[in-house]
């Protein structure tokens, strides 16, 4: 029986190019896969498709695509992140002028805030999709298979007669427990690098830089203690799962949250290794303790910076001393600590940055792994709402030739010469800064690359390309199982 909808999950976060070839570290897709959990439960036909699995020497060739959406549904669903949000629209149009009676819905964060930009500019965007899915998706492919006005679908952007239209959101779902479980027979588990979990949606905090918060209306609701054990059960009983990223911003949402999960687990029997973000001023010494005596082998903290003032200015809650304080006690506590740092804001002086590079350099040689990240001025965020002259924004892919990675692993060195058939990715993001702002930088010469020479002074960028490590993911939600040995912690630089 034929599908009623191709659901395609595009989210890449870590690809890497070397010796001519894309090495790709794959993430179970959590999100497409509860989308299709309550496609499925509402009596949708789902033909599922994570382009992560799909064996080509370069994923983002020009049409290496077109292959993968062979024999697709009349209706074709994209889930994307911002890193990825232009080739997935030009891979869209390449779909759409080859199978033009087919409706295209694009969903995920990476649309978030340029809806209107991308259906006034992207014409062979038919629909996108905001808000959690599992609640009017179902209703949203009914409305398209049966012609229905799609002003009734609540969360969806379209085009008119030419002009916007968006409906209002759905309300967020309050009860996770309730929601039906990831569609894991739909894929095999063994592709995956490691495994991720959700044990919350949304954040409350509203740090200026973060785009987590605005997507989930700075609001943030959890599981169970008991709904997150019988999944982990599950899976490590069905699929041998043995380690577990709780792939959440906010787990460590207290200490009463934490350590009654931690109870729970240890009175299980289970007997696995986890991974988890904590949050400086949520995690004293007990909490921790907790942790890793039921396995928690893996805390990573979002830092930041070094300095008050940017801390301040950033809303992030807590003080660099108090970062001191919880780091050095975790570094004795779990078998790796990660400090995620962001550097290049825009009011960030050459002092406020020095505090940083002191700090990181401190954590390195406690054995912290330190991971730096240059900022992405991504739409939804704060400081990009608030940035007054959006016009010095500067494109220099020269510098991140591996445009589809976001994060600390956007720089790696010294300019770097663009791959040819590349070229056109390139340029539509040059040609629409305001709907690609996250590729964008503030200021190169008087604040991007002096800081970035200091990185590399004090080794946290290689100098160039040929000192990359490619031995260990350091991406924020990687589920990679291989843990680094202790002389490695307190010499790494990437």
């Amino acid at each position: 029986m034929s599908a009623d909808l191709t659901l395609v999950n595009l989210n890449m976060l870590y690809v890497r190019y070397a010796d001519g070839r894309a090495d790709r570290e794959r993430h179970l897709p959590l999100g497409p896969l509860y989308l299709t959990a309550a496609l499925e439960q509402a009596g949708l036909r789902v033909d599922f498709r994570d382009y992560q699995t799909h064996d080509c020497a370069d994923p983002f060739a020009p049409g290496a695509i077109a292959g993968f959406l062979s024999g697709s549904a009349p209706i074709l669903g994209v889930s994307c992140m911002a890193n990825l949000l232009p080739f997935t629209l030009l891979a869209l149009r390449e779909f759409k002028q080859a199978h033009p009676e087919k409706t295209v819905v694009l969903g995920g964060v990476g649309s978030k805030s340029v809806e209107r930009l991308i259906l006034e500019r992207c014409p062979w965007i038919d629909v996108i999709y905001r808000g959690e899915g599992e609640i009017a998706g179902p209703a949203l492919i009914r409305a398209l298979q049966e012609r229905t006005p799609l002003q009734t679908v609540p969360g969806v952007s379209f085009l008119r007669d030419g002009r916007y239209v968006e409906t209002p959101r759905p309300p967020r779902i309050r009860d996770l427990d309730a929601v039906a479980p990831p569609a894991f027979a739909r894929v095999r588990l063994p592709d995956y690098e490691g495994y991720g979990m959700v044990t919350s949606r949304g954040c409350p905090y509203p740090c200026t830089f973060c785009s987590v918060a605005p997507i989930w209306d700075l609001e943030s609701h959890s599981r169970s203690a008991e709904h997150v054990l019988a999944e982990m059960r599950q899976l490590n009983a069905e699929h041998g799962v043995r380690m577990f990223l709780f792939q959440d911003e906010f787990f460590v949402s207290g200490k009463r949250r934490v350590l009654e999960f931690c109870e729970q687990l240890a009175a299980s029997g289970l007997r696995v290794k986890w991974k988890a973000f904590g949050r400086v001023d949520l995690t004293d010494e007990e909490t921790m303790r907790a942790m890793a005596q039921t396995g928690c082998c893996e805390i990573r903290y979002g830092i930041e910076s070094g300095s008050d003032r940017v801390l301040s200015r950033t809303r992030k809650g807590f003080t660099a001393e108090q970062a001191v304080e919880v780091v050095s006690r975790a570094v004795g506590v779990f078998d790796r600590t990660d400090c995620f740092y962001v550097w290049g804001f825009p009011f960030e002086t050459m002092e406020d940055f020095h505090q940083t590079v002191f700090q990181m350099t401190a954590f390195r040689a406690m054995g912290a792994r330190i991971l730096p990240s240059l900022l992405c001025l991504l739409p939804q965020t704060r400081i990009y709402q608030e940035l007054e002259d959006k016009g010095t924004l500067e494109f220099c892919p020269e510098l991140f030739p591996e445009y589809m990675i976001t994060g600390h692993e956007a720089l790696r060195g010294a300019r770097c010469g663009l791959p040819p058939e590349h070229a056109r990715i390139f340029e539509f993001i040059r040609a629409n800064p305001d709907m690609f702002p996250g590729f964008f930088h503030h200021d190169l010469a008087g604040n991007v690359l002096p800081k970035l020479a200091v990185l590399q002074e004090f080794g946290f960028y290689g100098p160039d390309r040929s000192q990359v490590q490619d031995t260990d993911s350091c991406g924020a939600h990687s589920p990679k199982v291989r843990m680094a040995r202790p002389a490695e912690l307190a010499t790494r630089t990437s």
